[in-house]
């Protein structure tokens, strides 16, 4: 398991691809990526992807440094930037964990415990993924799974700049808002520090032996 800290995401792309078959030939175990990106939007797999959904022209994107790219991962259109924790779990889900809805559960039970251990009170919205306080999103989820074995993943913010938000419709969920560990506490957190807890529920969620996660390959 990694921390890489902060990755393009084309290059984030490439890595996960490689791990997949990785995983998949039982060259590495099961393994939670944990990084940052530059600012980006991305873009899920059915209908445009979202694109209807992004509401600042090219140009206005181009200032502010955005790129689009295409994920190839389930939903709509998210941002990715700094101050928010990605993670992504290529993990094997054979023989016992083949439910995809069981899959994204456990991923929201992660993160929902892991802002709880700072006092955030989150939970689940019916008919809608992702982890929510009130009304605001507080983490996003869309994964892909290729014959069981998962890539993409979830994104907490935390520290992150909400403004870049308003670039987009996000997820394509209109009547609902977005929030961060941040503003909801009123102070900043040391990425390292949440990472650790997320690190702790993922391996509980999961069922998984304490590992030595580190920026490099293991």
């Amino acid at each position: 398991m990694r921390r890489l800290g902060v990755v393009p995401y084309a290059d984030a792309l490439t890595l996960q691809r490689s791990l997949v078959d990785d995983r998949r030939a039982g060259r590495i175990g099961d393994t939670l990526l944990l990084l940052q990106h530059p600012s980006v939007l991305t873009l899920g797999v059915r209908g445009d992807g979202g694109r209807a959904h992004i509401l600042a022209p090219p140009d206005v994107l181009a200032t502010h440094g955005i790129d689009v790219y295409e994920a190839g991962r389930g939903g709509d259109v998210t941002y990715h930037g700094p101050g928010q924790i990605v993670g992504y779990p290529i993990v094997d889900l054979n023989p016992d964990r083949r439910d995809v809805h069981r899959y994204v559960r456990d991923l929201e039970t992660v993160l929902i415990r892991t802002v709880a251990g700072y006092g955030i009170d989150a939970g689940r919205v019916a008919g809608l993924t992702g982890v929510w306080v009130g009304n605001e999103k507080v983490a996003a989820i869309g994964v892909r799974i290729a014959r069981w074995i998962t890539s993409h993943g979830f994104a907490l913010n935390v520290n992150t700049n909400l403004d870049h938000f308003n670039l987009i419709v996000p997820c394509g969920i209109s009547d609902r808002g977005v929030t961060s560990m941040a503003r909801l506490l009123g102070r900043a957190f040391a990425t390292e520090e949440v990472e650790n807890r997320i690190i702790e529920q993922f391996e509980n969620v999961f069922d998984l032996s304490p590992r030595k996660f580190s920026s490099g390959v293991e």
